[in-house]
């Protein structure tokens, strides 16, 4: 069986390097294995929860070739995993590693070889998908439905929405599992909270206040840097202007947009073809032109300190970032280099301006996906590998995993929130959070919200707790999560996702420095090329899609 297995694994490494997903003999994909293949039905052996004989399963664990780091299949969290699923449910489970940011190659390689880990895990969809076609990725949805009520804690965690995520729609098929992505915060915008108190300025609310609070910055240059007036920048944004001025742009989006717009049009992450974001583009253009945007945002790529830097002199007044920029990487963080150079009260805070049409501050956020979770074909112990999935769901283990031990890697407050501290030696965690190990939770979910705010904020060393939580709270605000729309396939987006993405980049960096009168002309040029480029056959084939499985509908069932 392994070897039959091992022959079709291998066909389908070859087919990914040739881009065919067939089968190269029959034409056609090898059947995916059922419950009734795999060793006389989904319960055979189980007494409970725990099978009569000792079970054996592998489970794949990045390697991150962290300095300093414990051996990530042989430590103290692998130790207490193994521990309790012998105790638990008799199996037995080695870790295999696999190196994280090679990790694509990798799983090929093992898959083809037919000694890919029992569990395996992926953020590549795509690879899944391709050795699912070739019959080498056990089809999931006889287990999770005959056997939902031995895994309570998955079902609990991840729910219909995450567990069906990519159920196929004509077939029914489940060849993974995504796993949770816990928080869905992206981009905050923040400002100087203490230039905000020297001018005497409320927090902004409103685009029209933001920009007259922009203006003011830029018109009080010397009373808020005296000698280094010459230098402030009112507002900042890089390059990738579809990231770090989302809010803003997408505040132009109206309140109605519907299920089946935002499907067509939202294979850009940046949400470039969502309605009216020329819009926003439009009025970045406008502040630029005033003085009010830093001139030489486009000029520098990804992994240049010039920005930053700025930000840590004081020379910006406010800029949009991930949800919580301002205060990472300890005493290296752009607030503990503001509080050294220029006094306690300087810091940014983060702030909401950018209401929609009817009065929201949508943010259109990530899906609540994060890892594939999928099990090979050479996998003979399916019902072992997803209680596997199900203990580490748990609310007590995946705590355990998450936070350690009590005293030693975390303390716990009186309002029932962890503090970490630092770990060494053998319970040192080489991601962060264990997130590695707890392959089914992607970030922090406590009892409640709550409590979940307030252990995130006390991960920031030297930070005010309350500015942290402030700026979660910002960014949770109305959120929009992406929408599951199972359609298949849309040949049209193979291969041409990052020429598109650079495209993009470039039209709207020259949009924004455009200048008012050639705005127009310079952004529908940029939109044609992208468009022509293969920005419309996705378009098109998307709306094609959409229409053979949901008709007329403009939202989804």
């Amino acid at each position: 069986m392994k070897r039959r297995i091992a022959t079709l694994l291998l066909i389908a490494v070859m087919a990914i390097t040739t881009g065919c997903g067939a089968n190269a003999e029959t034409g056609g994909a090898v059947p995916p294995p059922t419950a009734q293949t795999q060793g006389g039905g989904p319960r055979e052996g189980l007494d409970g929860t725990k099978f009569t004989e000792t079970r054996h399963i592998t489970v794949e664990v990045f390697d991150r070739a962290n300095d300093g780091g414990s051996k990530p299949e042989d430590n103290f969290y692998t130790n207490y995993i193994q521990e309790g699923m012998l105790r638990d449910h008799n199996v037995e489970v080695t870790f295999v590693t696999v190196p994280r940011w090679t990790e694509i190659e990798e799983l090929n390689n093992l898959l083809a070889a037919g000694t890919a880990p029992d569990i395996c895990l992926t953020y590549s969809y795509p690879t899944v998908q391709t050795y699912a076609n070739m019959g080498a990725v056990i089809d999931l949805a006889p287990y999770v439905d005959e056997c939902k009520d031995i895994l309570p804690n998955l079902w609990d965690l991840l729910g219909e929405r995450n567990i069906y995520w990519d159920k196929d729609p004509k077939t029914g098929s489940i060849y993974a599992i995504e796993a949770l992505l816990a928080s869905l915060a992206r981009v905050n915008t923040f400002v100087r909270e203490d230039w905000l108190k020297t001018l005497d300025i409320p927090e902004p609310t409103t685009l029209d206040e933001f920009h007259n609070m922009l203006t003011a910055f830029r018109d009080n240059a010397e009373t808020l840097l005296g000698a280094d007036a010459d230098k402030l920048v009112p507002f900042s944004i890089s390059y990738d202007v579809g990231w770090r001025a989302e809010t803003l742009i997408v505040s132009f989006v109206p309140d109605s947009i519907t299920d089946k717009t935002r499907y067509i049009y939202g294979f850009d992450d940046r949400r470039l073809l969502y309605p009216n974001y020329k819009e926003g583009v439009k009025v970045l253009n406008e502040w630029y032109n005033e003085g009010l945007i830093w001139k030489d945002f486009a000029l520098y790529g990804s992994g240049d300190t010039t920005e930053e830097n700025m930000m840590k002199a004081g020379y910006i007044g406010a800029y949009s970032h991930n949800i919580d920029n301002a205060y990472r990487n300890g005493e290296d963080s752009i607030d503990a280099n503001l509080k050294r150079n220029i006094g306690p009260e300087a810091g940014f805070i983060a702030v909401d301006p950018f209401p929609n049409d009817v009065g929201k501050y949508k943010k259109y956020v990530s899906p609540p996906i994060d890892r594939k979770v999928f099990f090979p074909a050479t996998n003979e112990e399916p019902v072992a590998s997803l209680l596997y999935l199900d203990w580490i769901s748990s609310y007590d283990n995946r705590i355990f995993l998450q936070y350690g031990e009590e005293g030693v890697t975390h303390e716990t407050q009186a309002d029932g929130s962890f503090k970490t501290i630092a770990a060494s030696g053998d319970k040192i965690m080489n991601s962060p959070n264990n997130i590695d190990y707890v392959m089914t939770l992607n970030g922090h979910k406590l009892k409640d919200q709550a409590l979940t705010f307030k252990t995130l904020a006390q991960g920031y060393a030297g930070v005010d707790s309350r500015y942290i939580e402030l700026a979660y709270e910002v960014a949770l605000t109305d959120i929009v999560p992406g929408i599951s729309v199972n359609v298949g396939v849309i040949e049209a987006e193979n291969g041409i996702d990052t020429s598109l993405a650079k495209k993009r980049d470039t039209f709207l960096n020259q949009s924004i420095v455009a200048s008012t009168a050639d705005f127009d002309r310079v952004y529908d040029e940029g939109m044609s090329d992208y468009l022509a480029s293969g920005g419309q056959a996705i378009i098109d084939e998307r709306a094609g899609k959409w229409s053979e499985f949901f008709g007329d509908a403009e939202m989804l069932p």
